[in-house]
């Protein structure tokens, strides 16, 4: 597939450029795009999106800290679709999927979230992602310290127990394959938004 990837030079980009040609992708620019991939940051991603969209191209937005929905809707008036994914780690998905299916028997939760200190939306998109699935609205406390990745744990407690359930990811390397999985199946999505990459999951 003929790929644009914008934030090729950033901390997630600059990783998945060369797996991205290693799964046998090319990458090239915006005009001869079959998709358009967006690691970027929230103040640049919603023009890079749009501009995606108006010249035909399906858009996988890793990028958070930013309003999807108008995105959304110019994506369903041109029949196609934008994949807005808050955390690509296949563990972080289905950290979120277990996380949901534990409140339904210890529905008192909340969320810490920990990211290096360059992140710069608080709380992340994985963490509020996390919060939607879950009854009422949990706390969510944010760290942005040197020395971290991307880190997340949902602490569910009952009566005399404490359940954790959490997921690390190391290096960036943990998002390529899901960056690999959201491209297959990006033709197969409705137009419009998708939030997550749940719905690609068997």
């Amino acid at each position: 597939m003929k790929i644009a990837l914008f934030g090729r030079g950033g901390k997630v980009g600059s990783v998945l450029a060369p797996a991205l040609e290693r799964a046998g992708h090319e990458l090239v620019e915006l005009g001869e795009a079959e998709a358009m991939v967006d690691f970027t940051a929230p103040g640049a991603v919603e023009a890079n999106v749009r501009s995606a969209l108006e010249q035909g191209v399906p858009c996988v937005v890793g990028t958070s800290g930013w309003d999807p929905g108008p995105s959304g809707a110019l994506a369903a008036e041109q029949g196609l679709p934008l994949l807005v994914v808050p955390n690509f780690a296949i563990g972080a998905v289905l950290m979120m999927r277990l996380a949901a299916e534990a409140a339904r028997y210890l529905p008192r939760a909340e969320i810490v979230e920990l990211h290096g200190e360059g992140k710069q939306d608080a709380p992340s998109g994985t963490a509020k992602a996390t919060a939607a699935l879950l009854p009422g609205e949990p706390p969510i406390h944010s760290v942005r310290l040197p020395g971290l990745v991307a880190h997340q744990e949902v602490l569910l407690g009952g009566e005399g127990q404490l359940l954790t359930i959490r997921h690390d990811a190391f290096s960036r390397e943990a998002y390529v394959p899901g960056v690999l999985l959201a491209l297959k199946g990006l033709r197969g999505l409705p137009p419009g938004l998708t939030l997550g990459l749940d719905s690609l999951l068997d």
